[in-house]
């Protein structure tokens, strides 16, 4: 986990609004920890089954699959995105929801996790990424990728502000 308590209600239903109930494909979710996120995602209407959750503790995935039955859980390195997922991904992704501490990796690896994120997403699908900095996780200057960002979120400890990366 990259905070010392996991993501609150707001937050996690703030990500999930950017994810798109009615595409088909896949919701991949790097770094879900405990299930803030995850729960948020199944509260916002995707549906169990369409979860890709990729997880690095082994007691964490122990307690995802326990919590999240129909869902994939695959226990991987999310910056090693495209060795994580493997065979998981029957399809290119409708959106990937990061509870990554970005922030706390050099700017080179943020790179590759969203280039990696969206060679795994259909064309479009958004990149969504929380933190708590002021500055966005990854520049909002990428060629050929639009950015957006959620009004801070004061009732999240600490605030945070939800970023939406699509590549055009």
């Amino acid at each position: 986990m990259g905070a010392v308590v996991p993501s609150s209600k707001l937050l996690a239903r703030t990500m999930a609004q950017y994810v798109d109930v009615h595409s088909d494909g896949p919701v991949v979710e790097l770094g879900p920890g405990t299930g803030a996120i995850t729960s948020a995602l199944i509260d916002h209407g995707i549906d169990q089954k369409r979860l890709v959750l990729v997880e690095y503790n082994p007691s964490f995935c122990s307690l995802l699959r326990d919590r999240y039955p129909q869902a994939t859980v695959v226990q991987g390195d999310a910056y090693k995105l495209r060795d994580s997922l493997g065979d998981a991904l029957k399809a290119p992704a409708s959106a990937v929801v990061s509870g990554l501490p970005l922030v706390t990796k050099p700017m080179l690896i943020r790179l590759k996790l969203i280039r990696d994120a969206f060679a795994a997403l259909s064309p479009g699908a958004p990149f969504v990424q929380f933190t708590y900095s002021v500055v966005p996780p990854i520049p909002k200057s990428l060629p050929g990728v639009s950015t957006e960002a959620s009004e801070r979120i004061w009732m999240n400890l600490p605030p945070a502000r939800v970023w939406v990366y699509r590549k055009r």
